[in-house]
C-alpha cells in the first residue's frame, strides 16, 4: 500500500501523524511510504530522518495517489475531494462536527477511521490515540499550573524560613487527571482530586493525591468514561466542591464526555470564592469548558485569579506526543496489514466502532 503523511494544515497543530520509527514499521508491514516535505518539522523530525527511515519525501500531491492517508487532525476539504476511490483515511475526525467531510470521502468512495470511536477494550489499548494524547495535556497541564502560580509547588525549608507546599485540586481522574495529579505529586504539591466515578478513587490513592468523596451518587459510563450528569446533580456538585475549590492555590480541571460538551464544573461564584494569586489551569476550554470563565488559548484574569484555557495542549509537546500518535496509528495499521495490503474486516468490532466512512456510505 502506497502510504502518505501529509503535513497538518490546521491552526496550532504541530504534531505529525508518523515518525520515523514508525516508517519502518510501516515498511515492515510490506507498505511504501511518503511523507510530506516539512512535515515533521515543527515536531522536531527533519526530512532527512523520514529519508534514513526509508520513506520519501514528496509534495501535497501525492495524496492524489495515496491508498492509505495518515494525518492528526481531520483533512481539508479540498484534500478529501482529490482523494483516489478505495483510499482509507486514519485521524481524528470529530466525526459529529465535520459531517461535510464525512459526505466528501463518501463520493470520492474513500474510506475513514475516525480515532475517537476506537472502543475502550483491551485489545485496543495500543491504539487509543484519545488516551495517549490526554497524558500529554495531563502533564502539560500540572507545568503550566506550576510556571503560572506566582509561589512554589514543594515544601521548602530555607534560611528564611519554610516554605509550604502548594495546593493543587485536579477536577477529573481520567487519564489527563491522572497525569496531571502524578505530575503535580513529583513537583511537590498537596494534591486532592474528585471525579464522579467511583473507580477513579483507588487510582487516585495510588498516586499519593487524596480523593474528595462529595457523598453523590457515581456516574460510571460505558468504556470507563464518566455519562453525563443532570443539571440539579450538577448544581449540587459545584455546591459541595466550592470549598475545595476555594482552598486551592491552583485547580486543573480535566473532564470531558466523548462527543459532548464539557461538564461545567466551576462556576464564576466559584471562581469569586478563589484568593488572589490562584490559578486554574482548563484542558477543557475547547470543547466548552469546565470552566465558566475559561476561553481556549486565552488567559483570563477575574479578581485576582488567574484562569488559563487550554487549546490544543498536546501539540505543546509535539515531539513525544506525536511519538505516541505514531505507534498508535502503526499499530492500527498493523491490526488491519495482511501481505502489504489493507483489510478493512467489519466482524472485528475495533474497525466496525471506528469505521465511519465506507463504500460510498457514511456509518454514523
Amino acid at each position: 500500500m502506497n502510504v502518505v503523511v501529509p503535513s497538518e494544515t490546521a491552526e496550532y497543530e504541530r504534531r505529525v501523524a508518523c515518525v520515523p520509527d514508525t516508517v519502518t514499521k510501516l515498511r515492515a508491514l510490506g507498505h511504501t511510504v511518503s511523507v510530506q516535505r516539512g512535515a515533521g518539522d515543527a515536531a522536531g523530525y527533519p526530512d532527512r530522518l523520514y529519508e534514513e527511515a526509508g520513506a520519501r519525501i514528496v509534495d501535497r500531491d501525492a495524496l492524489d495517489d495515496a491508498e492509505l492517508v495518515l494525518a492528526v487532525q481531520p483533512l481539508p476539504l479540498e484534500d478529501a475531494r482529490r482523494l483516489r476511490a478505495g483510499c482509507l483515511v486514519i485521524s481524528f475526525l470529530q466525526p459529529a462536527e465535520n459531517a461535510e467531510l464525512l459526505e466528501a470521502f463518501a463520493a470520492r468512495k474513500a474510506s475513514a477511521l475516525s480515532l475517537e470511536r476506537l472502543p475502550r477494550i483491551s485489545r485496543a489499548q495500543s491504539m487509543d490515540a484519545l488516551s495517549s494524547q490526554a497524558l500529554v495535556a495531563g502533564y502539560r497541564a500540572a507545568l503550566i499550573a506550576a510556571e503560572k502560580l506566582p509561589r512554589f509547588f514543594p515544601l521548602l525549608m530555607t534560611a528564611a524560613g519554610t516554605v509550604p507546599p502548594a495546593k493543587v485540586l485536579v477536577l477529573g481522574a481520567g487519564v489527563a487527571g491522572l497525569q496531571a495529579i502524578a505530575t503535580a505529586r513529583r513537583l511537590g504539591a498537596v494534591v486532592s482530586a474528585y471525579d464522579v466515578r467511583a473507580a477513579a478513587a483507588e487510582e487516585v490513592r495510588s498516586l499519593g493525591a487524596t480523593f474528595i468523596d462529595l457523598g453523590l451518587e457515581t456516574l460510571e459510563g460505558a468504556g470507563g468514561y464518566a455519562r453525563e450528569m443532570t443539571e440539579e446533580r450538577a448544581i449540587r456538585q459545584r455546591e459541595l466542591l466550592t470549598p475545595h475549590v476555594a482552598a486551592s492555590d491552583a485547580v486543573i480541571t480535566t473532564a470531558a464526555v466523548p462527543g459532548r460538551r464539557a461538564p461545567l464544573l466551576v462556576d464564576r461564584a466559584m471562581v469569586e470564592a478563589m484568593r488572589p494569586g490562584t490559578v486554574i489551569v482548563d484542558i477543557a476550554a475547547e470543547s466548552g469548558g469546565n470552566v465558566e470563565l475559561s476561553r481556549p488559548g486565552e488567559e483570563i484574569h477575574h479578581q485576582g485569579v488567574l484562569i488559563w484555557g487550554g487549546r490544543n495542549m498536546p501539540s505543546g509537546m509535539p515531539y513525544d506526543a506525536s511519538r505516541l500518535y505514531a505507534r498508535n496509528v502503526a499499530n492500527l495499521v498493523e491490526l488491519l496489514s495482511k501481505d502489504g495490503e489493507l483489510k478493512l474486516d467489519l466482524s472485528d468490532e475495533i474497525v466496525a466502532a471506528s469505521l465511519v466512512v465506507h463504500e460510498g456510505q457514511v456509518r454514523i
